[in-house]
This record gives C-alpha cells, structure tokens and sequence, in this order.
C-alpha cells in the first residue's frame, strides 16, 4: 500500500481531506438532476489506489481498533455493508493524509475499559 501511495498518489499530504478523497474516488457525490433524486455515488481518478486502499481497509478493520469501531459503528445504523466499507476507506485515507501533512507518527488512542464506560459522571 505504501508504495502505491508513494508512487500513484504524490498528492498524498499537499490537499486538504476532502480534495484527497474526491480525487481517489471515495467521497459520495450525488445524481440529482431536477426534481430527481438519485443515489450517492463513489467514482474518480485513481482506480488503483481506491483498489489497494480497499485491501487495506480490509486489514485495519479487522485489527486497528479505530476502525473496527468505527465499522461497527456504521453497521449497527445500517445494513449497507458496502457503504460501510467506503466509509472506512474514506477515514483511512484521511488518516493517512494527516499523517503525511504533518509528519507525524499516528499514535492509537487508549482502548476505554468497560468499568469507565460504565462510570456514572459525578
């Protein structure tokens, strides 16, 4: 995945979230013409990219905590896996834009214990 970034994405760190991600082809854009409204829709440029992202999106769901929350998250609201999955995506490519932009190690945050889940604010 790295070296398709470095290699297929140098814009990687010089736009903003949102240009990124509607230049990889993970941000939704609408189908409305007029009085119809039509589905969001997910298309743009770097098909290669969105393809090795989608795998390693795959991967971080599974094992990176934030992701898997997040993808959960997105399934109790709905049944719509594959949005999900774009979602996660999209945050992955955020991160990743972030991290690039400012140089920066990402650093996890630390998982809540059920007991501070449970605490009653005083």
């Amino acid at each position: 995945m790295a070296a398709t970034l470095l290699a297929a994405l140098p814009e990687l760190g010089q736009l903003s979230h949102k240009q990124i991600a509607a230049f990889v082809g993970v941000a939704p854009f609408n189908c409305d013409r007029g009085q119809m409204r039509g589905k969001r829709r997910v298309f743009g440029d770097r098909a290669n990219v969105r393809q090795v992202l989608f795998m390693a999106t795959m991967v971080a769901v599974c094992y990176n905590p934030v992701l898997k929350a997040f993808y959960g998250r997105l399934l109790e609201r709905s049944n719509l896996k594959k949005v999900a999955w774009v979602a996660c995506m999209h945050k992955l490519l955020t991160i990743l834009n972030a991290i690039v932009k400012q140089g920066k190690a990402w650093v996890a945050p630390e998982p809540e214990s059920k007991a501070e889940k449970l605490a009653l604010p005083t």
